[in-house]
Order: C-alpha cells, then sequence, then structure tokens
C-alpha cells in the first residue's frame, strides 16, 4: 500500500469518489422524510445518484467510499490489499462536513456511503455511523443516505446503522459461494447474508412497532439493496437470475443491482475480456429482473438448464414469448390484466389502459397505437376482433428474423446464434 501524508480533502475525494464508482447499488427510491422546519433538507421518494425521479427529475448524490484502505484482498476489485495504489481516508468530521457543504450549494440531495474495510469489520462500521451521526445529530440534515453494511460487524452496529440511514445494502459480490470463495476468499456467504437477514427481520418488526407508535424511530425505511458482479466467474443467466428471485424472497430486497465485470486488475483467476464488460449481458439481466419483480414471471419461466442464457438479440419477454407460442395469438379485447403482460410490447402502464378503453368499446389497432402499445413487438402475438394485424406464421424462426433488423441479423448468424439452421439459401437479409 502507498500511504501519501498531509493530504487535503480535495485530493481525498478526488482517490475515494473514483475508488467509489464500481458501486451501482445507489439509488433511493422508496424513502419520504419530510424537514420539520428546524433541520436542513429533506428526502422524497426519488432516484438519486444521476437517477430519475417519476416526474421526470435527475437527482444526484455525493457517491464516495470513507476509505480505500483494505484488509481483504478480492481478486476484482481494484483497492484490493495486494493492489499498490495510494491509499487514504477521511475522517467522520471531514466528510459530514464535506456531504454539507455540497448539499448547500445544491449540488447533493443525499449520500452514498460506502468503504473498504480498514482494521476490522467493526472498526469501519464505527467510523461510518460516526459520520452519519453527526450528519443526523449535528447538522440536523434530513436527507437521503444509503450506508453500505460491512460484512463481518456486529449485530449491534448494523442496527444502530439502520435507525440513522434510509436505505442500507449488502453487496453479495458474486452470484454463487464457489465464486466467492476462488476470487473473494476473506469474505463467506454466511458473513454476507448475516446482516441482510438482520435487516430485512428487523425491518419487518420496525413496521409493525409504527402502526401503533407512530413516532417512534424508523430502521431502514427504504429498505435494503444487494449487487452481483456479472461475468467474473461462470455462472449462467439462469443460475444468476434464480439467486435473485431467491434473494428478493428470503430477503425481502427492493433492488438487486447488477455490475458487468470491469477488468481492472491482472490475476490467472480472472477472465480475458476482449471485447470489453459484458453490458449487453447485464442489460438482459435488469430487463429479466423487471419481469420477476412487476409482471409475475419466475426465473423457471424465462431460462431454463437446456436454454441457461439469454439471447443477446432479443429482450427477455420477447425471448419468452417465442418460445411458448402455444399461448398466442392473444385476443386484446379478452385477455386478462396478467396475459396482457406477458405480450411483448404490453406494459403495466399499456395493460391498465386496454382494460379502461375496453370497458366502453372495442378495441383495434389503431387504438393500441395510441394507448402506447409498441406494435412493432406486438403484432405477432395478439389479435383485435379475432384478427392480426398483418398475415403472420406463428412460427419461432419466421418471427425472431422479422422482430430483428437486417444488422442484427448479420451479427446473429455470425456468431452462430440462430433458432434454425441456415440454408445456402436463405433470404436472412430480405426485408419481410
Amino acid at each position: 500500500m502507498v500511504y501519501k501524508e498531509n493530504m487535503g480533502i480535495l485530493e481525498k475525494l478526488q482517490i475515494l469518489s473514483d475508488a467509489a464508482k464500481y458501486d451501482v447499488a445507489c439509488t433511493s427510491s422508496g424513502v419520504d422524510r419530510k424537514g420539520d422546519g428546524k433541520g436542513m433538507g429533506n428526502s422524497i421518494s426519488a432516484g438519486i445518484c444521476h437517477s430519475f425521479s417519476g416526474d421526470g427529475r435527475c437527482i444526484s448524490l455525493l457517491k464516495v467510499l470513507y476509505t480505500n484502505e483494505c484488509i481483504f484482498d478480492c481478486k476484482y476489485c481494484v483497492n484490493r490489499a495486494a493492489n499498490d495504489v495510494v491509499r487514504t481516508s477521511f475522517t467522520p468530521e471531514e466528510l459530514s462536513r464535506l456531504t454539507m457543504e455540497f448539499y448547500r450549494r445544491n449540488y447533493i440531495e443525499g449520500l452514498f456511503l460506502s468503504s473498504g474495510v480498514k482494521g476490522s469489520p467493526d472498526e469501519t462500521m464505527e467510523e461510518l455511523i460516526r459520520t452519519v451521526e453527526l450528519l443526523r445529530k449535528h447538522y440536523h440534515f434530513q436527507g437521503y443516505i444509503h450506508l453500505k453494511a460491512i460484512p463481518g460487524a456486529s449485530s449491534d452496529l448494523i442496527e444502530k446503522a439502520g435507525y440513522l440511514a434510509d436505505r442500507m445494502s449488502v453487496n453479495l459480490e458474486l452470484p454463487t459461494a464457489e465464486g466467492l470463495r476462488r476470487l473473494a476468499p476473506h469474505k463467506t456467504r454466511r458473513t454476507i447474508l448475516k446482516p441482510m437477514k438482520q435487516i430485512q427481520i428487523q425491518h419487518g418488526a420496525n413496521k409493525e412497532e409504527l402502526a401503533v407508535y407512530h413516532h417512534a424511530p424508523k430502521f431502514v425505511p427504504a429498505g435494503q439493496s444487494t449487487q452481483m458482479i456479472i461475468g467474473a466467474t461462470g455462472e449462467s443467466d439462469y443460475e444468476i437470475v434464480s439467486v435473485a428471485e431467491s434473494l428478493y424472497e428470503q430477503f425481502s430486497l427492493k433492488r438487486v443491482f447488477y455490475s458487468a465485470f470491469v477488468a481492472v486488475n491482472e490475476d490467472k483467476d480472472l477472465p480475458m475480456l476482449p471485447f470489453g464488460p459484458p453490458l449487453l449481458r447485464e442489460h438482459r439481466l435488469y430487463q429479466a429482473d423487471w419481469l420477476i419483480r412487476f409482471y409475475g414471471f419466475h426465473a423457471s419461466e424465462l431460462l431454463s438448464e437446456k436454454r441457461p442464457n439469454f439471447n443477446l438479440f432479443l429482450d427477455p419477454k420477447c425471448n419468452w414469448a417465442i418460445s411458448h407460442l402455444e399461448y398466442f395469438p392473444v385476443e386484446i379485447n379478452k385477455a386478462d390484466y396478467y396475459m396482457l403482460l406477458r405480450v411483448p410490447g404490453i406494459g403495466e402502464k399499456s395493460a391498465k389502459r386496454i382494460l379502461g378503453a375496453r370497458k366502453t368499446h372495442s378495441l383495434d389497432f389503431e387504438d393500441l397505437q395510441r394507448i402506447g402499445v409498441v406494435l412493432k413487438r406486438a403484432l405477432y402475438f395478439i389479435t383485435c376482433r379475432g384478427r392480426m394485424m398483418y398475415k403472420t406464421k406463428m412460427e419461432e424462426d419466421y418471427i425472431v428474423r422479422n422482430m430483428i433488423d437486417s444488422k442484427e441479423r448479420f451479427l446473429m448468424n455470425e456468431g452462430n446464434i440462430t433458432y434454425q439452421q441456415l440454408s445456402l439459401f436463405d433470404d436472412s437479409f430480405i426485408q419481410t
């Protein structure tokens, strides 16, 4: 490790904000805290850290590490103990004052605070808590705070942090225990899952307490989230979405974040990435995650051991639909809400609009277009008044070739990702 003496606040900020960029689990949706007129700031149910709120506002927060010193030697991490990088730490007083100065200048609306592990998990967690305590009690800051829980920290410290933060998160790091053992040998699945379970249990108990005692302090009112690194180990998409589904069910998570692996270290146990981070794969996992959380899908419906990975050329709902043509076409004027949600091109809002509109009249394709249905995708899977928009073969290969453009077809064929064996006379470049 390289330590630099007498480092100024600005230099610390440059190092520790840059070191935090690989942590993606930093949204804030799900909490309301109105200012009481005595303190400073408030928190509104909206995204923070360059995400967008429901009314279209882009909101930001100070996203920073408390320290980039770390006793752990995770092979994928830029701050691993073995790396020869400049190390520094804030003090609680420095970081709390910096947050307030940023807030007063209207640069931020909240704080996302993570950290390396300095000394021990308990020592690091105590300093994080001291920072947040200064913000809440000394500066009377009532804005949004997302705090990382340090795996291995005592349950008393996790509880204390939970009454100060709006959201907490514990990074799962890698999808499986085997991947964790190979790339992060100082961490165990048990030390990661233990604080997650504690936060879930105490959050539930606190909600019951608040129902009786309305002025009781809130414990992690915005819930908890986690993050998985994608592409550093060999798990399939099916394994990853199955783990995510299990986390939602067992720990009542608000979000699972997927972070495409970025090669910042050279290590024989890390994969080579000749084409860069697997960002498209990350995108498909987020789409699948949305289907599981809001559309009633299960991981076992989207993928299987025979089809373990998502098609990079089709979103997961389209991929599911063309694999289950026995359910289609769906009659728009008769299908229930949950069946409408399974039609590519129909989302939650458009499904609800369809249900409302068809109470007064029978819908046709022009109505669907006005409602907001993406007919480019939906037309292969629906009928209006018993007829399809165009004459369509209900065949996998035919629908796939018409749904993707000619450039994507070429790439798909180059990568040998096909639904049917191509022949010499295949018309894959002819627009139909």
